[in-house]
């Protein structure tokens, strides 16, 4: 007897009968792929409900005084979250393989452990291979449950019986529901096993931590329905080659989400970076042109980051753009002003614009760094490592203010920079820094006479 298939978006989980290029639920193209059609298994262990059942009751009589937020012990993974974990919710950790998301959750458990029991599940590690781990990360605790699991059931009947406070799945792809006859990772097993989590979660309070791998755009691995269903997903991104990791949070229901927290993977584990702009900022070579420093906002913290730009004429008639950190069409829209505004012939040179230390800068504070580094490059005037640039260009040359500028220049003063260029109409409502001159300026072209002065 053949088999029934279905097709699903991996977009929104939405159910068709035949493929499509464009899903008619959320009109995404090219998201539809092909599964078996997901049947119930006689006598498997089903997870329509896990936990007691919950009666409703008035708003009125929810009390909100008791603290809900506990430490994780990682200063940079608290501030990611919003302030530390929120006592039953399910978070969804997410990056390539290797990138160090299994290491993250096991040191964690070092802190967790001291007021937590913990249950850490892995379907990927062997109980022994655990243990290694957690020696050579220095993590030994009674209250540290180990077990190697992959089936949903089994999982749910060790929960109930060793009752944990925290819950780690490592990973939510090799976990299964024996209710269903699809393989394991497939979008119908991971779907279900997601949603017995959650509510184990939302019914007992357990706080519970979920990996999961990112495929080749980068997203997490299975469909996007996935994300909605969780209560924070957190990426954690980094070149293997480097030892520095960024985290980030794409989804966050209890804090913002413009956070990021800054590791170092050593030999012991990883350690936080409390000070991201130094290490951003290490190797910034002195008197090179085509480099300047821009400050940019991540959540409540302010950033400096290095700006790199390389022009040189095209050798062919359609010259060639390409942004690494920074947005390619608006890297696109500095380049005309800097032509139309700025009086530089850039149209016929190749440019490159290049962000160091992995971070992506969205925001238009960091406009006013791209253009001096890319005049910079052009004129072959190098401009002065004490010098950082803030500020948003307009089509028509002009500087334009950001948010919070007192908190990034305070940031450019503690970190020792002498200059800094900054919007004209602001400078009056600054106040005076006594190691640190404010350069205004009206437009690009005041600005970039300014950052490329030579020296004496």
């Amino acid at each position: 007897m053949k088999q029934k298939t279905l097709f699903y978006c991996t977009e929104c989980g939405n159910e068709t009968a035949k493929w499509a290029g464009k899903c008619p639920a959320c009109g995404a193209w090219n998201t539809i792929v092909e599964q078996p059609e997901t049947k119930m298994v006689r006598g498997g262990k089903s997870s329509a409900r896990v936990g007691t059942v919950r009666r409703a009751c008035p708003v009125t009589a929810l009390k909100t005084d008791e603290e809900i937020r506990f430490p994780t012990g990682m200063g940079e993974l608290d501030r990611v979250l919003g302030g530390g974990a929120v006592k039953g919710s399910l978070v969804l950790v997410g990056g390539a393989p290797g990138i160090g998301k299994s290491t993250l959750m096991l040191q964690i458990c070092s802190k967790l452990c001291e007021f937590s029991k913990v249950l850490y599940v892995s379907g990927e590690e062997s109980e022994h291979q655990l243990k290694l781990r957690a020696k050579r990360l220095h993590v030994e605790s009674e209250r540290l449950y180990v077990i190697s699991e992959t089936c949903l059931g089994d999982l749910l009947e060790s929960v109930t019986e060793e009752k944990p406070d925290i819950l780690i799945v490592d990973s939510i792809q090799t976990l299964y529901n024996d209710a269903l006859d699809s393989p394991a990772g497939s979008v119908s097993q991971v779907k279900d096993c997601t949603m017995a989590l959650m509510q184990l979660a939302k019914g007992q309070g357990i706080t519970v931590f979920v990996i999961g791998h990112v495929n080749k755009e980068g997203s997490i691995a299975g469909p996007k329905v996935l994300e909605h269903m969780v209560d924070c997903v957190l990426y954690f991104e980094g070149d293997q080659h480097t030892s520095y990791r960024i985290l980030r949070a794409a989804k966050n229901r209890f804090g913002a989400t413009n956070e990021i927290g800054v590791f170092e993977m050593r030999n012991e584990g990883l350690a936080e970076v409390e000070n991201p702009s130094e290490m951003l900022l290490s190797g910034c070579p002195d008197d090179a042109p085509g480099t300047c420093v821009a400050c940019v906002m991540e959540g409540m913290r302010p950033v400096l980051a290095e700006v790199q730009a390389l022009v040189v004429t095209s050798p062919a008639g359609n010259p060639r753009r390409t942004s690494n950190g920074f947005d390619y069409n608006r890297a696109a829209m500095l380049l005309a002003v800097l032509e139309k505004r700025g009086g530089l012939k850039v149209s016929a040179c190749d440019a490159y614009l290049n962000i160091i230390g992995g971070l992506y800068l969205d925001e238009p504070a960091a406009d006013l760094a791209a253009i001096v580094a890319l005049a910079s490059s052009y004129l072959d005037r190098p401009v002065p490592s004490d010098l950082v640039a803030i500020g948003e260009v307009g089509l028509t040359g002009e500087l334009r203010t950001v948010n919070q500028l007192e908190q990034r220049i305070s940031e450019v003063q503690r970190l020792g920079f002498r200059k800094c260029v900054i919007p004209a109409h602001r400078a009056g409502d600054l106040r005076r820094y006594p190691d640190l001159q404010l350069i205004p300026a009206h437009n690009i072209g005041e600005a970039i006479r300014a950052a490329l002065r030579p020296t004496e």
